[in-house]
């Protein structure tokens, strides 16, 4: 009987194991995907697909770290796209129109700092008027939009300051393209490997971080450890608002322009990658590993529809359906979750079978 109540304690069943595992899940996804596509375009897989995929998701892997930290705290953002390319325009339109390479640094940091004003702004509405995440980053996305259209300006920035220009065009890695001429990697791969890494440890190794996942998962149980929600709560909205900052640079420095009516309808891709991650709508879990592979599945599906021979108008519905799954993964596994408390004692477990 001891035997039976620790096995009981310890083990799960497999298929319980594998939906719960999100990670593995688009693991074999990806690789599903890609055994389709080679079978069907032979020649598609090549190490241009591969940098195209890449190039294709820096920008909204920041983005989707972003949104991870407050999905973790428990808070749903839909404002993270505002506040990229609002932070990205008014940073153009600062800086001075040359200087060296190393000056890149400024309109990065600028950028990031403006987000994170803006992130602040939206712990203030969030705190201060006690409304709901999804609601009061809605009315501010739709804020600061309407700002940048009336007061900054909405005309397309054709050309970039000269740093920028030369940084959008600085290759970590070439190669020969797959038909002709060659494929590039930009050196900004680096920059969105070093977030991801600092934004990994901060979860993993710091009491802040730690923190993040209690509120999101239970704001009263934080409280009464001694967290103050509120103060996590706003280093969360400020630490996405400044990596959101930081995207919409990425992007206006890749694109070689600035344009305010960017990322439109860009909002389903991010936070479908990040549920797809693993991410609870609820809160309180989600990493950057899955965050990262939910990215570069949606990239994947985007870059391979075409050469698998499927309209492109399709890309949406497939993304779509796939958050349909993720969420519907999530609920089943919550609801088939055994009691945390005997998991975590089997001691105690064993007491109350075993008679004393």
């Amino acid at each position: 009987m001891k035997l039976a109540a620790r096995s009981g304690a310890r083990r799960l069943p497999l298929s319980y194991r594998l939906l719960a595992n999100q990670e593995i899940l688009l693991v074999g996804l990806i690789l599903l995907l890609l055994a389709a596509i080679i079978i069907a375009v032979p020649g598609f897989f090549h190490v241009e697909t591969l940098f195209n995929v890449l190039r294709g998701s820096m920008v909204s892997i920041l983005f989707a770290l972003g949104v991870l930290l407050v999905l973790i705290s428990g808070g749903i953002d839909v404002s993270f796209l505002a506040i990229g390319i609002f932070s990205a325009y008014l940073t153009v339109q600062l800086i001075p129109d040359d200087g060296p390479l190393w000056a890149t640094i400024l309109p990065f940091a600028l950028a990031g700092a403006i987000g994170l004003m803006l992130g602040l702004v939206n712990a203030a509405v969030v705190l201060g008027a006690k409304v709901s995440t999804l609601i009061a980053t809605l009315a501010t996305g739709a804020i600061y939009t309407g700002i940048m259209f009336a007061y900054i300006g909405g005309r397309v920035i054709p050309t970039l300051p000269e740093p920028l220009r030369e940084l959008g065009q600085l290759n970590l890695f070439t190669a020969p393209g797959a038909a002709r001429g060659t494929t590039r990697l930009n050196i900004l791969i680096l920059l969105v490997a070093v977030i991801c890494v600092l934004v990994w440890g901060f979860l993993t190794f710091t009491i802040a971080g730690r923190s993040v996942y209690s509120v999101g998962g239970d704001p009263l149980a934080a409280e009464r450890a001694a967290i103050s929600v509120p103060r996590t709560r706003t280093l969360v909205f400020a630490m996405s608002g400044a990596l959101y900052g930081v995207a919409g640079m990425t992007h206006v420095t890749l694109s070689g322009r600035a344009d305010p009516t960017t990322f439109s309808g860009a909002e389903l891709n991010i936070l479908a990658a990040v549920v797809l991650g693993g991410a609870l709508i609820t809160g309180g879990r989600g990493t950057v590993r899955g965050t990262v592979l939910g990215v570069l599945l949606i990239g994947l599906i985007s870059t391979s529809l075409v050469p698998l021979g499927v309209p492109s108008i399709w890309q949406q519905a497939t993304v779509g359906v796939l958050l349909i799954i993720g969420v519907t993964l999530q609920t089943v596994t919550a609801s088939r979750k055994p009691d945390r408390s005997i998991l975590a004692a089997p001691a105690a477990r064993e007491k109350e079978v075993l008679p004393a």
